[in-house]
C-alpha cells in the first residue's frame, strides 16, 4: 500500500507521543513492504528519507492557534497533487475539517483522535469549541477513528455512540543501562526523583514540583522539560525551584542516550499527565524499570495497574516520594513489575499490526463511518 501520515511534527522524532508513534509504526511498515510518506514541519534539517520513509518537508504558521492547522492544510493540499495513496492516516482530530478532501481523492482516511484536547488549559474558549466541534467532525467523516487508550475509547462510546480501533503505543525496553552520561550531571543511580514534561498546567508539573518542595525528601527532583507557550507558568514552576536547592530544571534534554539514562536510573518517575491517554513517557518510565507516582485519571490507571502510585493533590504526591525513599528497594520491585507489564502489553509491532491490518481494510473499501452523524449522545437523548 500507498500510505500517507500526516497532522504532525513529523519524524526524526524528537517531540512528542504522536511523532514517535508515526516513526515507529512508520519503519514497520516500510519493512513489510509497504510505500511511506511522512509530512514534516519544524525541522532544520530536511533529510528526503528516514528509516525507509519518506519524508515530505512543509512549513507552518508559527503561532499556537493555527501551526497544526496551517501544517495540515499544505499537507492535504500536497496528498492530492501527489500519486495516489491507498490510505492515509491524520492525526489529531483538530485536523478533521481536512478529511472530505481526501475522500473526494478516494483516499480512506483514519483519524487518530488524540486525547482530550478541549481539557487543556493553554486553548481559551474559541480554543476548546474548536476542539469539541472538531471531534464531531472526525465522528462523521473519518472513515475510522483511532484511540491509544480504553479511556479514549470509552469516551467516544459515551458522548457519541460509536466505536474505535484502540491502538496503544508500544514501551521501549531498557536493561542493565549504564549511568555515565547522569554522573556528568551529578546524580547517581536511584539517587533522585525524575519528571519528563511539557510545562502546561494539565501535566501537573506546577503540583508536583510544590509537593515534592514540601516534602521532607532527601534526593534531589530533576525535571526535564520545557513550553513554548506557557510563559506565566513555566515563571511559576521556576520561581519554586529557585527557592530549594533540591530542585534541578534541566530544560529540553535532546541527547537520547542521556535521556534513557535518567529514565532507567530514577528511584522514581512522578507523572503528571492527565488529559492524553497513553502517554509514551509514562512507557519509557516503565520499560527502563522504574516506579511510577502518576497523578489519578483513568488513563494513568490504565497503564500501571496495581502497581502504579497515584496522587490528587502536591500533598499527596509528597507523602509518596517520602515513601519511596523510606524503602528504596521495594521501587526496584515495584520497577521491574511495571517492565514486565510494559513488555507484555505495550509492543510496537503489535500496534504496528494494528494499523496495518486496519489500514488494509480501510484501502479494500470498509468504512465505519456511514450513518454517523457526529452529534454527541447527550444532544440525541434530550431531543
Amino acid at each position: 500500500m500507498r500510505i500517507a501520515m500526516l497532522g504532525t511534527r513529523g519524524v526524526p522524532a524528537c517531540y512528542g507521543g504522536f511523532e514517535t508513534a508515526v516513526e515507529e509504526i512508520g519503519q514497520r511498515l516500510v519493512g513489510r513492504g509497504h510505500e511511506v510518506t511522512v509530512y514534516c514541519r519544524g525541522s532544520s534539517e530536511r533529510p528526503a528519507t528516514h528509516l525507509g520513509m519518506r519524508l515530505v518537508h512543509l512549513p507552518a504558521v508559527h503561532s499556537r492557534a493555527v501551526e497544526t492547522l496551517s501544517h495540515t492544510a499544505l499537507s492535504v493540499a500536497h496528498v492530492l497533487a501527489s500519486r495516489h495513496h491507498d490510505a492515509a492516516v491524520v492525526f489529531n482530530a483538530a485536523n478533521a475539517p481536512f478529511v472530505p478532501a481526501l475522500r473526494l481523492r478516494r483516499i480512506p482516511t483514519a483519524v487518530h483522535v488524540d486525547g482530550l484536547e478541549w481539557k487543556r488549559a493553554k486553548w481559551g474558549g474559541a480554543g476548546r469549541h474548536y476542539y469539541r466541534v472538531a471531534e464531531s467532525l472526525a465522528v462523521r467523516w473519518g472513515d475510522a477513528l483511532i484511540a491509544d487508550a480504553e479511556g479514549i475509547a470509552q469516551y467516544y462510546r459515551d458522548e457519541f455512540d460509536v466505536e474505535t480501533e484502540l491502538l496503544t503505543y508500544g514501551a521501549p525496553l531498557q536493561f542493565d543501562v549504564s549511568s555515565d552520561r547522569i554522573e556528568s550531571l551529578g546524580l547517581r543511580p536511584r539517587g533522585y526523583h525524575l519528571v519528563v514534561a511539557r510545562f502546561e498546567p494539565e501535566n501537573h508539573v506546577l503540583e508536583i514540583v510544590s509537593g515534592y518542595r514540601a516534602s521532607s525528601a532527601d534526593l534531589p527532583l530533576v525535571v526535564v522539560g520545557s513550553a513554548p507557550y506557557s510563559d506565566d507558568y513555566t515563571g511559576r514552576i521556576r520561581a519554586l525551584a529557585e527557592e530549594d536547592p533540591r530542585i534541578r530544571l534541566l530544560g529540553g534534554v535532546w541527547d537520547q542516550v542521556q535521556l534513557d539514562q535518567l529514565y532507567a536510573n530514577a528511584l522514581t518517575y512522578l507523572h503528571g499527565h492527565s488529559v492524553g491517554g497513553t502517554n509514551p513517557s509514562l512507557l519509557r518510565a516503565m520499560g527502563a524499570g522504574t516506579a511510577v507516582i502518576a497523578f489519578d485519571v483513568v488513563f494513568n490507571r490504565e497503564v500501571l495497574g496495581s502497581d502504579g502510585g497515584f496522587f490528587t493533590d502536591p500533598a499527596v504526591l509528597g507523602r509518596l516520594v517520602e515513601a519511596a525513599e523510606s524503602d528504596a528497594a521495594a521501587q526496584v520491585g515495584i520497577g521491574e513489575r511495571l517492565r514486565s507489564r510494559a513488555a507484555s502489553r505495550y509492543q510496537w509491532d503489535a500496534v504496528a499490526d494494528g494499523y496495518e491490518h486496519l489500514l488494509k481494510r480501510l484501502s479494500a473499501g470498509e468504512t465505519v463511518r456511514s450513518g454517523r452523524s457526529g452529534r454527541r449522545r447527550s444532544v440525541r437523548l434530550a431531543a
